[in-house]
């Protein structure tokens, strides 16, 4: 007897005006999704079942008559097929960021009205928010573009919804600086402030963890040993565990002063390490994604915070 054909993938793709919803479906017709952007909510089921490739549909409160209850009961619909595995993915962004992107476009944003509902970018951001709240609450992945480049957006869409390729669990190692926040995709967060910091050597500084001689300076760090002892001890235990718990998709986040000298190097080395153990694993340095002079001037800005701050 042959094996069942695999379901085939349904992604519907919504959230803020802004956010880089069409990012996000361009990127996933690229994988080779038929793509339909903004269809009758009435006919989206009927879409679906009439194609046979993976889909790629984007919803949002544009749409006449927008429910957010219709969705989620077309998506719960499409869930109970077998041939089918659907997702749904929402795209979010602070709102300081989407009125930066509005300002920067001139585009009107959908859902400003003007009258009693209000008139200003701000009015139809909250207003957006409020419709596809139940959405973002049900959503299989959420993914904020806040501080998210358009390529690593891309890598993390292409490495959640390949088409094709084995199952198994795929993890994604990032490196980031603390002061731009923690990564809100982030699965496990690992600190590297603990270790010497390269930032004080004006040889090092404007180097990388990808540096010979940042590697060098960091691993000599009596500590480093003993925690990459217990940090890859504490891996081996939970890969496993997650893989049998179904999971497939992990990030693992590791974050210095200036996410461009230690965590940078930590990742890396840590990659070359599940890479060799078999593990599927992609590499993301945030920081090192900047305008050079934009990181280097937040590094200098928080390790003088950290030079200040008394010792506990």
């Amino acid at each position: 007897m042959s094996d069942p054909a695999p379901a085939r993938p349904v992604v519907l793709v919504t959230g803020l005006s802004g956010a880089g919803k069409a990012s996000i479906l361009r990127t996933l017709e690229d994988l080779g999704f038929e793509t339909v952007d903004n269809p009758p909510l009435n006919i989206l089921e009927e879409l679906v079942c009439d194609g046979l490739t993976p889909m790629a549909i984007g919803v949002d409160a544009r749409s006449r008559g927008f429910q957010a209850a219709e969705v989620l009961a077309a998506l719960q619909h499409l869930r109970a097929r077998a041939d089918i595995a659907a997702s749904l993915v929402f795209a979010t962004a602070e709102e300081a960021v989407l009125l930066r992107r509005f300002s920067e476009t001139r585009r009107r944003h959908p859902l400003t009205p003007g009258g009693p509902l209000g008139s200003r970018v701000a009015d139809g951001i909250a207003r957006e928010a409020e419709l596809l709240a139940p959405l973002a609450e049900a959503a299989d992945v959420v993914i904020d573009t806040s501080e998210l480049p358009l390529p690593e957006l891309r890598r993390m869409i292409e490495r959640r919804f390949r088409p094709t390729g084995p199952a198994g669990l795929d993890i994604a190692i990032l490196s980031f600086g603390y002061p731009r926040g923690l990564p809100r995709e982030a699965d496990l967060v690992f600190d590297m402030r603990f270790l010497r910091n390269p930032h004080y050597d004006p040889v090092l500084r404007p180097q990388t963890g990808k540096d010979p001689g940042v590697a060098a300076y960091v691993e000599a760090d009596d500590n480093f040993e003993p925690f990459w002892t217990r940090m890859t001890g504490l891996l081996e235990v939970l890969l496993p565990r997650y893989v049998a718990e179904g999971k497939k998709y992990l990030t693992i986040a590791l974050g210095c002063t200036g996410g461009r000298h230690r965590s940078v190097l930590v990742a890396e080395r840590l990659a070359a390490h599940l890479k060799a153990e078999g593990w599927r694993v992609d590499v993301i340095h945030r920081e090192l994604a900047q305008a050079p002079g934009k990181a280097a001037d937040a590094d200098a800005a928080q390790a003088g915070r950290e030079a200040l701050a008394p010792s506990s």
